[in-house]
Formats: structure tokens, C-alpha cells, sequence
């Protein structure tokens, strides 16, 4: 009598997929944190810097002052006589507007504080001066 055994089935290699898909994840995290998120407009100018320096999120309006005192929205040249104008048809109604002035770290200060007081004078709630986190 013949006696025929069961064949038990081969054992089939298998990649393991836990840790790829957990390496993969920690990639992609560490790309996202190390990512700089912030886009910068059009007007070359250099900020001054601050230790306690905090990234700006909300909407608002910006207002570039390079280092010959020029004024800029939107990257177009606005004269400081019709600065006045521009914002207050930018602020509208809106009574807790921020602006922000992100002037060059050679504008005499003067000029900074000449435009920031247009912009209150213009409506403004709040007024911010921008500057960049210190290394």
C-alpha cells in the first residue's frame, strides 16, 4: 500500500512593508519641517533683524520701503503724497486693519516712521514693522 504524504506548500518571501512605509512617512515629516514655506515679493530689500522675531500668518497689507525711501505696494512705486490714497482705498471700512512696512535696514528711520504714520493717518488699526529672525 502506497502511502502519499501531504505536501505541505512552500513558505513565499515577502517584503516587509512596515518599516518602508514608517521611513517613508518620517521623510516626508522631515521635509515638510525643513521646507521654507515663506515666499518673498518682488522688492529686493534687506530687513533689519530682531532675536524675537515671529513669523507673520494673517492677511495683510505690505507697504516696501527700499533704501532710498522709496514706497512700494504691490511692487508698484507709490509717491508718498498719493500713499495716503492708496491705502485708504485698500483699508476700505475695515476698522482692525494690519499694515505691515518692510523697510530696508539703510532707510533712514525718519522715512519708516514717515509712511507708518500715512498708514495710521489712512486708517490703519494696526501697524506692524517687519523685520528677520537673527541667526
Amino acid at each position: 500500500m502506497l502511502v502519499h504524504t501531504k505536501r505541505k506548500p512552500r513558505y513565499q518571501m515577502q517584503i516587509p512593508m512596515t518599516p518602508l512605509i514608517d521611513i517613508v512617512f518620517m521623510l516626508l515629516i522631515y521635509f515638510l519641517l525643513t521646507t521654507n514655506f515663506m515666499v518673498d515679493e518682488g522688492i529686493k530689500i534687506k530687513l533689519p533683524q530682531a532675536k524675537a522675531a515671529a513669523p507673520q500668518t494673517e492677511e495683510t497689507i505690505t507697504i516696501f520701503v527700499d533704501a532710498q525711501g522709496r514706497a512700494f505696494i504691490a511692487e508698484k512705486e507709490v509717491s508718498l503724497a498719493l500713499l495716503f490714497d492708496h491705502l485708504k482705498k485698500k483699508i476700505g471700512s475695515k476698522e482692525d486693519e494690519l499694515v505691515v512696512v518692510r523697510a530696508d535696514r539703510a532707510v533712514i528711520l525718519n522715512k519708516a516712521v514717515k509712511i507708518m504714520d500715512i498708514a495710521k493717518a489712512a486708517g490703519a488699526g494696526r501697524l506692524c514693522l517687519a523685520t528677520e529672525k537673527e541667526l
